[in-house]
């Protein structure tokens, strides 16, 4: 007889959990951010490109054509542009060729000459892209202008092998990037000063940040040089000279920032279990009862033989199954006030619970009022 015991509590990632805890819960010093690592400058900001093209050079890992049209389609088409001209209703097998989309990011300030990274990516059902070359291949702006020329070979990170029918991969090979592989050809205006006024953007909705930057940045420069005008966006008074904002900016960026303590909140990632805490939550004094389901299931086997032994019947075995529930009691446990994150994690430790227990357990809180923090589950 076999015996499966199937538990709802999964307790994996217990250890992991805990440890990001404290991880997390070491207090350290307050101590200064620059303004650059909080804030970004309004109107600076990249431009996504898109581009369609072929790749060459495949070993036989290629499109099947004949279940990627397109593929066959745009090969004719770029050999007529050459001045080659393929028969109408003529049907390539070519498995050396793949077609992919081109992806990039068009920093700010960029000028014509320079180079950029490209992504490229199998559109298609060709196996890999391994040691392919990427053909000529314009990119597009939202506007559908071209701002870049993509071409040059693929670096695919996988690794795969067949043979015999049995097949072994590593990573994803239908993938890759070729590292300056698109030369601008067109720059994009970037303006981010209009009468001498400059908003900075912080990265996160926060009015005592804000504050603290308009602060800090008066501090340096003078009253009336920033003032927030919401909880994110601060303006600035900048030189009217464009080669002034720009030794201004330089100096805006390396101010130092005192933050204030940042919102108290809970992430938890209920697939995995991981839980993290920032060092602003705190807990309230409870008291918490939590309990075990666990479900055993038993499987065996049941010999059925004749009630006579030459009566003429047969030995049957039937398997037999039995299904269990069990509930354990759950105790009551007190958890005390906490001033910091290492008394919470030292608290809910104490539980013994996992961290898919906590997941009920911080909802609870939250909603009797003793957790002081935001929740969030993702």
């Amino acid at each position: 007889m076999s015996k499966t015991s199937t538990n709802f509590r999964p307790n994996l990632f217990l250890r992991a959990a805990v440890a990001v805890m404290l991880c997390v819960g070491v207090v350290s010093p307050l101590k200064a951010e620059r303004i650059k690592d909080l804030a970004t400058i309004q109107g600076v900001r990249a431009n996504q490109l898109v581009g369609y093209g072929l790749v060459v050079g495949l070993d036989g890992t290629g499109d099947q054509v004949r279940q990627t049209p397109f593929t066959q389609q745009s090969l004719t088409n770029m050999l007529s542009q050459l001045g080659i001209t393929v028969p109408q209703g003529t049907n390539m097998q070519v498995r050396n060729v793949a077609a992919v989309m081109v992806t990039a990011n068009l920093p700010a300030f960029a000028q014509p000459g320079q180079t950029v990274d490209v992504v490229v990516s199998s559109m298609g059902n060709a196996k890999s892209l391994r040691g392919g070359t990427l053909l000529m291949t314009p990119l597009k702006g939202a506007n559908g202008q071209v701002y870049a020329i993509a071409q040059g070979n693929i670096l695919v990170g996988g690794a795969g092998a067949e043979a015999g029918g049995s097949s072994v991969q590593v990573n994803q090979l239908n993938g890759g990037i070729i590292s300056n592989g698109a030369i601008v050809e067109r720059s994009v205006p970037t303006t981010y000063a209009r009468d001498g006024v400059i908003r900075l953007e912080l990265n996160n909705t926060d009015f005592g940040a804000t504050q603290s930057v308009v602060a800090a940045l008066n501090s340096r420069f003078g009253d009336g040089t920033a003032r927030a005008t919401d909880g994110r966006v601060v303006q600035l008074r900048a030189p009217v000279d464009p080669a002034a904002q720009a030794a201004f900016l330089s100096q805006v960026e390396n101010v130092d920032v005192r933050l204030p303590p940042a919102r108290a909140k809970v992430v938890i990632n209920a697939r995995t279990g991981t839980v993290v805490m920032n060092r602003t939550v705190t807990i309230d004094e409870a008291a918490i009862a939590y309990g075990n389901l666990s479900v055993v299931i038993s499987r065996g086997l049941d010999v059925n033989q004749p009630d006579t032994p030459f009566g003429g019947g047969q030995t049957v075995v039937t398997p037999t199954t039995d299904i269990e529930m069990r509930s354990d009691q759950g105790s009551l446990q007190r958890i005390s006030t906490s001033a910091n994150l290492s008394e919470v994690v030292r608290a809910l430790n104490a539980l013994g619970a996992t961290p898919q227990d906590l997941l009920a357990i911080l909802q609870n809180l939250k909603s009797a009022g003793a957790l002081r923090a935001d929740l969030e589950i993702i």
